[in-house]
Parts: structure tokens; sequence; C-alpha cells
């Protein structure tokens, strides 16, 4: 069958994969412990999923405006203004099912056949989808993992261009956990100011931060709210990755745009999921502070047993819930690690190419588990390993 140009390059996301073969081996009576997708592993919020619930009982079950409700764009713009020290308006706030409309709809408003558009390697698999969708060409910016995974600026600064039309950032990283200094973002900001370029800024981790730090917002630095699209979303603080609620802060033509495109696209968002994201911004947020604070004793938990294995050597995450250990000093492929920990450890976790061409000599674990769970999945990992290099 003969497909359109713009479709032939997509590949399957390496979680769902990954997911797939260890959900087969648990039907087939395996004991497998899953690190491979990145959700929270508890519920969404009492308050919240209550607030859905009525939503519906109460009839919230018909169309909204496809950019989404006014009081839910009223709520993420407040609370947009506060957090990232920005001014937002509710108009330039686009509602969508899931953060990813709010990556991909931009991507296409903005980005012409032969564009450029430069994005972090490793990184989340859409970006390059999203960026060949859009026709665009994808310039792999290299993470470094001796300054934490921030943008190598020196290869940044070689392959920004004339052509080049965006740059999309991701602090905190999926997969890395790596948060860009301010330094960083006010080096890009420089050349974006001075280029002309946008910058896409997928923020949907900024609410999950270790060690009483901060993930500053490109978008706060002088002359970058003109030219900055924010994703975010509820999927990771509120646990509600299956409600499929996420939104695009960017300035009112482009949020016109990007309107359009969801109209003609998906309709609009569930009625009912939006009611329910109101409640979880305006409602209490001790919740997230005490998730933040659980996933940051996993996170010691889980890099402290990775850096006990031999061979093994993993920077501790400053965000997300994602650890990234290199296991490049046994001179075997991410894959091979992941095919083989699954198979004879029972521990579901992804390759780092899933992630991009960088990410050889990487695997990505989701600690976002019970500590039980982390340390039973680091003893399957060394008892593995200790077979394998004597085998």
């Amino acid at each position: 069958m003969k497909f359109a140009d713009r479709v032939v390059h997509l590949a399957a996301e390496g979680a769902y994969y990954m997911m797939a073969r260890a959900q087969q081996q648990e039907a087939a009576g395996r004991s497998i412990i899953h690190l491979e997708i990145g959700q929270p592993d508890g519920p969404t919020f009492k308050n919240i999923s209550q607030a859905g619930i009525r939503a519906i009982e109460e009839g919230f079950t018909r169309y909204t405006p496809s950019a989404g409700m006014k009081s839910l764009r009223e709520a993420l713009a407040r609370d947009a203004s506060e957090r990232r020290d920005i001014e937002v308006k509710p108009s330039q706030v686009v509602v969508g099912p899931g953060a990813k409309p709010a990556l991909f709809f931009p991507t296409l408003a903005l980005v012409r056949p032969g564009d450029e558009v430069m994005y972090p390697d490793p990184g989340f698999p859409t970006y390059a989808a999203m960026i060949g969708v859009a026709g665009g060409i994808p310039v792999p910016v290299p993470l470094n993992e001796e300054q934490d995974f921030s943008f190598d600026l020196d290869a940044f600064d070689r392959l920004v261009s004339d052509r080049t039309r965006m740059i999309v950032l991701n602090s905190p990283s999926n997969p890395t956990g790596g948060v860009m200094p301010r330094a960083a973002l006010e080096h890009i900001a420089q050349v974006a100011r001075k280029r002309d370029i946008w910058v896409l800024s997928d923020e949907i981790y900024a609410r999950l931060i270790y060690d009483g730090q901060t993930a500053p917002s490109i978008a706060a630095l002088p002359g970058m709210a003109e030219r900055t699209i924010i994703c975010d979303g509820f999927s990771k603080t509120y646990a509600m990755t299956g409600w499929r609620l996420g939104y695009g802060i960017m300035p009112e033509p482009l949020a016109e745009r990007v309107e359009l495109l969801l109209t003609h696209s998906v309709g609009c968002t569930a009625s009912f999921t939006q009611v329910a994201g109101i409640e979880a911004i305006k409602g209490p947020q001790e919740q997230v502070e005490q998730v933040e604070a659980e996933y940051q004793r996993r996170r010691d938990v889980i890099v402290a047993g990775l850096n006990a294995i031999p061979g093994f050597r993993c920077r501790k995450p400053q965000g997300a819930f994602y650890a990234f250990p290199n296991v490049a000093s046994y001179g075997k492929t991410s894959e091979w690690w992941a095919d083989y920990l699954l198979d004879q450890a029972g521990v579901a976790l992804l390759p780092g190419t899933a992630f991009g061409a960088r990410g050889e000599g990487y695997l990505r674990l989701c600690f976002a588990n019970s500590t039980e769970n982390l340390e039973r999945a680091v003893e399957r990992i060394r008892n593995a390993v200790i077979k394998t290099a004597s085998g």
C-alpha cells in the first residue's frame, strides 16, 4: 500500500511496544515489574475524580468550544501567570485531549516544508514525528550526561542556521530527568531573539522537581513570551494520564490557528474531563507536594541501587520520574539490554535508543512505582548483570 510521505517515517512509540511484550509474558504467568511506561502508579486524586463524576451526572457531556471551556482557560491562565512569572491571558490558552496536540498543532501551524527544527536527543519520540509530519527537517541536539543532560550548547551553536524555524526544549526531560539551567536557557533565548526563531517548551514535568530546585521557563526571559509555546498537561502532576487533558500557552494569533486545527481534527476535549481539570488546578495542591516528595524518595532508592551494580553509572535526575543509567561499559546495545532484562529478569524498561540515536548506551526506568518494586527490580537487574558477566 502506498502512503503519503508525511507518514512513512512514523514508528511505534517504544514504551507501548515494550509494555505489550511485557503484558504477553505476564499473561503467560511470568512476574513482571513494569518500569517502562511513564505514568504515576497511584490513582487520580480523589477530589478530581469526584469532580469528573459529578460533571457527568450534571450533564457535562456535550460539546465545548474547541479551545476549551472559558472557566478552565481562565484558571490555567491564572495558574501559569503565578507559577511561571509571566502574564498569560485566557485567550492564549488552548486546551486539548492530552498534551500532544500542544506539541503537534503549533508545529503544523508554524513549520513549513524544508524548515529546520532543533530538538533534544535523546528526547521524547513525538518531537521527531511531528517535525516530519509538518515537512520540517529534524535537527537533533545532543544532551550531555556530563552537564546533567542539558543541551550541548557548542553543538547547538554549530547546528542553528538561517533555516531554523523552531527549537524544541523539554525541561525536566523525558527520558533523562535533566533540568536545563537558567544560563543555558538564556543562551538559547539570545539566539532565538537574534534569529527570530520560535521555541516550543515542553514543560509537562514542571511540577516534579527535586532537592528544592526549580525549573525555569524560557518564556519568562525578556523578549521570549511572544515567541514561545508552552506545552503542559495534567497527566503527570495529577495522575490523570487516561483523562486525556493538556493545554498549550502561546501568542494569541497562533492560538487562533491552533484552535482551528483542533476544530477540524478532534472537535473539542471532553467537557467532564475539563471540569475535573478545573478542580485539579483550583483545588488543594498538598497532594502534588506529597507525591513530589515521594518520587524524590523513590529516585534516591533506584539511583543508589543502580549505581551499586557493577558497570552501571546513573546520574541523579533533577526532575520528572525517570532514571537514565549509562550501561555502555558492557559493550552491548541498549536494545539488547532491554530485551535481556525483560526476558531474563522480568523487568520491563526501555532502551535509550527509543528516544533517539544519542540514547545508545543508556536505559530508561520509570520510578513512579512502589519502593518495594523498585528494590526488587534493582535486585533482579543485578542478578541478571552478574549472570551475563560470568557467562
